[in-house]
């Protein structure tokens, strides 16, 4: 009998299958533990860039969970032919669209944000069907110098946020700066001195223990937490849509870069927790999923998804790989983005220590982006596409006015988001300069 029952499970180092329920939960709380700090700190970001009220804040990081719970349930149980990958990844919202979020958000409004997003959706599936002959144009060489730069451009913001957040009345204050610090500290430690959980959830556990210390010294308010419901559902198009060319323009460029840098996770993905590589169907796949999430996301109100990097780095290192486990985390994921007492919860949290946790995840996206830089010899050619490219990217941005007499459509294409130069110039330039000798 028992030995039948055995039978009827999967094992949870199996793609496919249903492994027993208390076996598959505690490894779907991990993974849900792992990603939910990197989820929702987008649309804290973009709610604080936007001004928008406490309650619409609360229905961004709603709606920020509900899109990631429906984008890693549409990878996980491709449904539709094409329309996702069948790999054991968790989709979140991205932090590599925030610098381009927040100049729209800045100089736009939501609902502008979100048609540029259900364009740039459409264009991710248009280039899922298209993207063996696109990821030509996007060696290691180009996609490293991309994320290198989306790296840099993060670090105002990461260091706005550990001096108290732009427009508090204690911006720039010991205080926050101590805060952010110690946040910093305990994520350090428990990323490179602990193993295991503690280790892949180490900036959430630096936000526990800043997010105390904040409580301790007086800087966490529970009002929101007090008027906010048990249950809620949003209905789509809360925030409405608008379309803007520019913004557009804008949005186009990130999803092409999201989409190559998706083809990475899913090798990584396969490679380490399947021991294959990914088939061009689950690539193509993939990617057409993501553009699909993102057009459902811009109705709900949730912002552009990818795949969590320490998610793959939980399948790789533990090799769990059944859907099931990971389609749990998706799950629970949803039901937290239908209780407005946990998103609103989560509005607590000072900005100082969103800024002492996140400024460590920015750095390794710039470091992942030297790494893919160095996959490749730095020739007199290849050091001449990434120093440019980083140069004019970075160079526009914090050159204020520099642009100052170009037209609108102009200053909001080029001169909002240091990733669209960035990217514009190392694939032209890439094509353009003569491949040279070994030197």
């Amino acid at each position: 009998m028992n030995e039948n029952t055995n039978k009827t499970y999967a094992a949870v180092t199996s793609l496919t299958g249903v492994p027993r329920f208390f076996e598959a939960l505690p490894l779907a709380i991990q993974h849900v533990v792992a990603m939910i700090v990197g989820c929702v700190t987008p649309a804290i970001i973009l709610a604080g860039v936007t001004n928008v009220s406490p309650e619409e804040q609360i229905i961004l990081i709603q709606s920020a969970l509900l899109v990631s719970g429906i984008a890693t349930l549409v990878q996980l149980f491709p449904v539709i032919p094409y329309c996702g990958s069948g790999l054991p990844v968790i989709m979140g919202a991205s932090f590599a669209y925030i610098p381009l979020l927040i100049s729209l958000g800045g100089r736009f409004d939501l609902p502008t944000i979100f048609g540029a997003q259900l364009a740039g959706g459409a264009a991710a599936i248009l280039i899922g069907i298209f993207y063996k002959k696109l990821t030509k144009l996007f060696p290691p060489l180009v996609t490293g110098t991309v994320v290198f730069t989306i790296g840099l451009s993060l670090y105002p913001t990461a260091v706005t946020y550990m001096a108290g957040g732009s427009g508090a009345a204690d911006y720039g204050s010991p205080k926050n700066w101590l805060v952010a610090i110690l946040t910093l500290a305990v994520v350090l430690y428990f990323n490179y001195f602990t193993k295991g959980i503690c280790k892949l959830a180490s900036i959430l556990m630096g936000m526990i223990f800043g997010y105390i210390i904040a409580l301790l010294m007086g800087m966490v308010s529970f009002d929101n937490v007090q008027n906010s419901g048990w249950f809620q559902f949003t209905l789509p198009l809360h925030f409405g849509m608008k379309f803007e060319i520019t913004s557009i323009i804008s949005m186009l460029v990130m999803y092409v870069v999201s989409s190559v840098e998706a083809i990475g996770d899913f090798t990584s993905t396969s490679g380490g927790g399947l021991d294959r590589e990914a088939t061009e169907a689950e690539m193509c796949g993939g990617i057409i999923g993501n553009g699909a999430a993102s057009i459902i996301g811009a109705f709900l109100g949730g912002l552009p998804t990818a795949t969590f990097s320490q998610n793959v780095g939980i399948v790789i290192m533990t090799k769990v790989i059944n859907r099931c486990v990971l389609g749990l985390a998706a799950v629970i994921i949803l039901i937290a983005g239908f209780i407005p007492k946990f998103a609103s919860l989560l509005t607590t949290i000072p900005s100082c220590v969103l800024g002492g946790a996140t400024v460590s995840v920015f750095a390794m996206i710039s470091m992942t982006g030297i790494k893919l830089i160095t996959k490749e010899k730095l020739t007199a050619r290849n050091t001449s596409i990434v120093g440019l490219s980083v140069a004019l990217g970075i160079g526009v941005i914090q050159a204020s006015g520099s642009l100052g007499l170009f037209p609108d459509w102009a200053k909001t294409i080029f001169g909002e988001s240091a990733v669209v130069i960035a990217t514009i110039c190392a694939i032209l330039l890439n094509v353009v300069l003569p491949e040279s000798g070994e030197e």
